[in-house]
Order: structure tokens, then sequence, then C-alpha cells
């Protein structure tokens, strides 16, 4: 597996709550056409694929009437299994990702590890319930429904911040980051994951 080979995912989910279609390329160069219908995500989504230099298309439609949960937790589903149809069984990658981003005030840690079990740690506690329309607690909801599709071990911890739409943009523009040191290619292992096991 060499970056030249344009690493893809194509998720398409309908279900009876919304419909999205997702393609991610992993070797882009932070190219995105994103309408989720919710418009606070499609600029979070927009800085993870600029940050992380993947190319991210995006459409959805959802039953934001109600609200956006589901919307926004079945976009984390559909990216986590983008990501993981792209990478296979990890072999190639250097695995590991970790940054320490600020964002104006607000200062955020995150750690990543592609080792196949789901596990999330999430230390960020906002001051405002909401940012504009966005309900801030399902940042939350979306990166557990990625990690869960996509195979994650993440830590994240906010060091401090004042301004809710600045830490959640450090949080976006982190994942984006560690993603893309996690997913590129490590031609030391050969064709192998990075596992003292051989396999993961």
């Amino acid at each position: 597996m060499t970056a030249k080979q344009g690493r893809q995912g194509i998720i398409a989910r309908q279900t009876s709550e919304t419909n999205i279609a997702l393609t991610l390329g992993i070797d882009g160069a932070g190219r995105t056409n994103i309408a989720s219908g919710v418009p606070f995500l499609d600029h979070m989504l927009t800085l993870f694929a600029v940050h992380g230099f993947f190319d991210l298309d995006v459409q959805a439609t959802g039953d934001t009437e109600v609200d956006d949960h589901h919307t926004v937790e079945d976009l984390g589903i559909c990216l986590g299994q983008a990501m993981k149809q792209a990478l296979g069984d990890f072999r190639s990658i250097r695995r590991y990702g970790h940054c320490l981003l600020p964002m104006d005030e607000a200062l955020v840690f995150m750690a990543v590890d592609f080792s196949n079990r789901p596990f999330l740690d999430y230390g960020v506690t906002v001051p405002d319930q909401k940012v504009g329309t966005f309900d801030t607690a399902l940042a939350r909801e979306f990166l557990m429904a990625l990690i869960l599709h996509a195979g994650l071990t993440m830590h994240v911890e906010l060091a401090h911040g004042e301004n809710t739409h600045h830490i959640l943009e450090a949080v976006f523009k982190a994942l984006g980051k560690v993603l893309d040191q996690a997913t590129t290619i490590e031609p030391r292992t050969g064709e192998r994951p990075l596992s003292s096991k051989g396999s993961l």
C-alpha cells in the first residue's frame, strides 16, 4: 500500500432518520464539499479536513426539525466507517498520532491509536450548552460514533479555554492533525500493521 494509490472510503447510509453519502480521501489536499444540514458541523468538518489534508465530500439530510443529534451521530458513524474502509487492517500506517493545539485562548490535547480497540476519554467541558443552534454535547457524540466505527483509541483533554466556539474548533483541528499523523504511510513496517503481535 502506498500513498500514491489514493486510499479512499465511500459510505452511503440511509435510515428513517438520516440519508448520508460520504467520501473520504486519506491522501488528499484538504478539499471539501460539505452540506450536512447542520451548519456548525459543516464548519467543524471543514476544519478537520483542511488541517488533516483529507478530501471530504458530505451530502446529508436528516430530521433536524427534531434536533441535530441523529445527523451528527450518523455522520460520525459514516466518517469512522470510511476511515476503516480506506485503511483496511491498518497495515503500513504509523498508527499513532498526538497533537497539542492552540486556538486563541483555548488549548486542546489529543492522542489517538488505530488499535482496533475503540475507547474514548473525552475531558472537554465547555462553558456553553449551545453555539448558535448547535448543541455542544453533540461533539462528544460525534467522536464516540467515529471511534467505534474506525477502531480508534482516543484521548481528548482541554487544558484551558473560555470561548466554546474556540474550544470545539481546537478539538476538530486537532482531530485532523492526529489522524493525518496516524494514517501516514510508514515504510519501515513493510506490509504489516505496526504491532509486536503482527496483527491488530
